[in-house]
C-alpha cells in the first residue's frame, strides 16, 4: 500500500443534506488531502473536522446534525468543537443576501469549511469577494464535466487457430458444470415497475416490459419523482377494461413526465460573517476568528475547566430534553406581573424535585 492510498478520502456514512441553498460549502484553493491535515487540533476537534471534510456539498453540519451522526460526541461537544474549528481557521459561518431573477430577495446561511487552515485576513477577503457572485454560473462550474468517450481503434481480427480434437474423459471423472456469474442488481426504476402489480394487479408487467420501460422510469426518478409518486401515476385512474398494461405504462411515462428541476438564477448582493456560536452578525458584535467576545469567554472557561479535569455543569435550556421547571415558573410569574396579576411563589427544590410551598395560615 503506497502513501496515496493512506491519504485517500474515506467514504462518509449517510448524512442528511441541509435545505437547498444551505449547508456546507468548501472553501477554494485547498491543499491536497493528507493524513496530517488536522494533527494540530485536539482529538475531538480533529475527528469532527475529518468527518466534515468527507461530507459532500450542501450537507447539514450544525451541531445537532453532527451529534446525530457522530456516535462519540453529543450536541454540546459538537457545538464546542465548531467554535474551536473556527478559532483554528477551518470554519466560518456566513449569511448571504440573494437577489433572485424573479425580483425576490432572501437570506441564506452557509457554513464554509476549509481543510487548509486560514488566517483572519484570508477569510475576510474571501467573504468580501462573495459579493456579486453569480450562483448560477457557480453551480454550473461545480458540475462534473463528462469525459469524452474514447475513439474505438480498429483491431485486426485474430487468425483462428486449429481446434484440437477433444480427448474423451474417463467415465469415472465427474463432469464439471460452468459456474454462473452473479447478475447485477436491478435498478430502482426496474424494481418500481416490477412492483406495480402489488398496488394494482391489472398493471402487472412482464420482465421484458419492465426492461423496455426502465429508461423512462429512470428519467422520472432523476427529475425528483419518488418511487411512490411514480407508482401512483401509473396505477390510479385506469380505464375499464384494461387490455395492455405495458402500453398504458409507456403512454403515461411519456405524457406525464415531470419537468426538469429548475433553479432561479441568483447572485449575492451582500455577505456578512456570523458568530459560529450565537450566530450574531459582525455588524452587531465584534468577531475574533469567527467567534464573538461573549462566546470566546465561554470557550476560555470551557478550556480552563477541561484542563482541571472537570465538566462545566451549566447546560443551556436548548440542550435539555425538558427545560428546568424553575425557569418556567419564573417566566410565568413575569407574565402574570406584566398582566397586573398577583405573582405566585417560585417552587423550592427538595432532593432534586420542585415543590410549591404551602400558603400561610391566617393567624
Amino acid at each position: 500500500m503506497d502513501a496515496t492510498e493512506l491519504s485517500a478520502p474515506l467514504r462518509a456514512p449517510a448524512h442528511p443534506l441541509a435545505k437547498p441553498g444551505y449547508g456546507k460549502r468548501s472553501a477554494p484553493d485547498q491543499l491536497p488531502r493528507t493524513g496530517t491535515d488536522f494533527a494540530h487540533l485536539r482529538t475531538r476537534e480533529a475527528a469532527i473536522a475529518a468527518y466534515i471534510d468527507r461530507l459532500s456539498e450542501g450537507s447539514a453540519i450544525g451541531y445537532k446534525a453532527l451529534a446525530a451522526n457522530v456516535a462519540d460526541y453529543g450536541q454540546q461537544a459538537c457545538a464546542k468543537s465548531l467554535k474551536f474549528l473556527s478559532e483554528a481557521g477551518h470554519l466560518r459561518l456566513v449569511k448571504e443576501h440573494l437577489a433572485v431573477a424573479d425580483n425576490s430577495l432572501r437570506w441564506v446561511t452557509r457554513t464554509y469549511f476549509s481543510r487548509t487552515s486560514r488566517d483572519e485576513a484570508w477569510w475576510k477577503a474571501y467573504v468580501e469577494s462573495l459579493r456579486g457572485v453569480d450562483l448560477t454560473e457557480l453551480r454550473r462550474a461545480a458540475e462534473p464535466v463528462p469525459e469524452p468517450e474514447p475513439v474505438p481503434v480498429p483491431v485486426p481480427e485474430p487468425v483462428p487457430e486449429p481446434v484440437p480434437k477433444p480427448v474423451p474423459k474417463p467415465v469415472s471423472e465427474p463432469v464439471r458444470r460452468p459456474v454462473r456469474e452473479p447478475q447485477p442488481a436491478p435498478s430502482l426504476a426496474y424494481r418500481t415497475l416490477a412492483r406495480l402489480g402489488r398496488t394494482e394487479p391489472r398493471m402487472t408487467l412482464s420482465a421484458a416490459e419492465c426492461a423496455a420501460l426502465e429508461a423512462l422510469a429512470a428519467q422520472w426518478l432523476a427529475r425528483g419523482a419518488t418511487p411512490d409518486h411514480l407508482t401512483r401515476s401509473l396505477t390510479t385512474g385506469l380505464p375499464h377494461p384494461l387490455h395492455s398494461p405495458g402500453a398504458i405504462a409507456r403512454k403515461r411515462l411519456e405524457s406525464k413526465m415531470p419537468p426538469e428541476p429548475y433553479q432561479e438564477p441568483a447572485h449575492i448582493t451582500r455577505a456578512v460573517m456570523l458568530c459560529i456560536g450565537c450566530e450574531e452578525p459582525e455588524t452587531v458584535v465584534t468577531l475574533i476568528r469567527g467567534v464573538c467576545v461573549d462566546c470566546r469567554e465561554e470557550m476560555e472557561a470551557y478550556d480552563a475547566a477541561e484542563e482541571k479535569g472537570r465538566v462545566i455543569d451549566a447546560v443551556p435550556d436548548t440542550f435539555r430534553a425538558v427545560p428546568a421547571r424553575r425557569e418556567v415558573a419564573r417566566r410565568a410569574d413575569e407574565l402574570r406581573a406584566a398582566a397586573g396579576l398577583k405573582s405566585r411563589p417560585i417552587p423550592r427544590p427538595i432532593h432534586g424535585e420542585f415543590v410549591r410551598p404551602l400558603p400561610r395560615r391566617a393567624e
